[in-house]
């Protein structure tokens, strides 16, 4: 339906001109609809600049979604703008305070090759993603999103030598699941990633009854997967990229050594072949969210 958001938001020209559609709070308030509240744990880089990667695919649902943008006590933002905290973003005490999250999700963090452990903000996070198992229909992670609710699942991270880092083909192992049975059979998605979760490892914890495993390709392994209560969605890509966003990747690691040319991608021409899948993917979890909550408090069809 629609996106709510404050009229001072930075990024509003960027909505309107691709068309996404978006109301002020004041005008949502008055309306007879809750909107779906997403949490967005934004731990990436630079980050005001990468929240319309996920606004996007999120405002072209016809479900009102409210991005409540949450940010970690624990972690320093040092490429971030001054003020944009303070102006947008809250603690996850705060995002819970009067009204639940009816889902999360978990960026990408430049972090990959520390032990988890080792990551400054580590223990906040472990509680927040722990409180939200519990409390929250469904926590999406992306990318080292990902490898953190899987390692809070028991599966170990795995360094790469080299970076995967491109657009590959994954298939589709479930084509009955409320996800990824509105997808192709086969589907593109970009990677850019130092680490990941080895296949043998998933497969084990597939063999123990622990994840569900929804996607795999020949180059990325297996790249989305699940816990077998649904709580918890691992996308070991970067689905919510847009094709300006990859190019930018390949332009600021152009002179490292760990990161071989991209491949299946031409940053002087970037062209977008994963768009169905970036919008199919979130319109889909966005659903089951939706569906994992009382009928009662939302509106009626999706």
């Amino acid at each position: 339906m629609t996106l709510v958001l404050p009229t001072d938001y930075h990024a509003l020209p960027q909505i309107e001109k691709n068309r996404v559609k978006w109301v002020p709070i004041p005008q949502a308030e008055k309306q007879d609809i809750r909107p779906l509240r997403i949490g967005i744990m934004n731990i990436m880089p630079l980050g005001e600049q990468y929240e319309f990667n996920l606004l996007l695919p999120l405002g072209l649902s016809i479900l009102q979604i409210e991005p409540v943008w949450i940010r970690l006590e624990s972690h320093r933002y040092k490429t971030w703008e001054p003020g944009h905290l303070d102006d947008h973003y809250v603690s996850y005490a705060e995002a819970i305070k009067d009204s639940p999250l009816d889902g999360l999700i978990i960026t990408g963090a430049p972090v990959e090759h520390l032990k988890f452990e080792e990551v400054d903000y580590w223990n906040e996070f472990t509680e927040i993603a722990k409180h939200a198992r519990e409390h929250t229909p469904s926590t999406l992670g992306i990318c080292w999103g990902a490898f953190a609710l899987a390692y809070l699942e028991g599966i170990s991270k795995v360094d790469f030598k080299q970076k995967l880092f491109g657009v590959f083909e994954l298939n589709n192992l479930v084509q009955d699941h409320d996800i990824m049975g509105a997808m192709d059979d086969m589907f593109l998605s970009p990677q850019s990633r130092m680490a990941g979760m080895s296949d043998s490892d998933l497969l084990r914890a597939r063999d123990i009854g622990k994840i569900n495993l929804l996607a795999h390709g020949v180059e990325s392994g297996y790249s989305i997967f699940e816990t077998t209560d649904r709580k918890v969605l691992m996308h070991q890509g970067h689905p919510e990229y847009s094709a300006s966003r990859l190019a930018y990747e390949v332009i600021r690691d152009a002179n490292d050594d760990s990161v071989l040319p991209v491949r299946n991608f031409d940053p002087a021409n970037p062209v977008n072949r994963w768009r169905m899948h970036r919008n199919t993917f979130f319109h889909q979890w966005l659903r089951y969210c939706y569906t994992q909550i009382s009928q009662g408090e939302l509106p009626s069809g999706d």
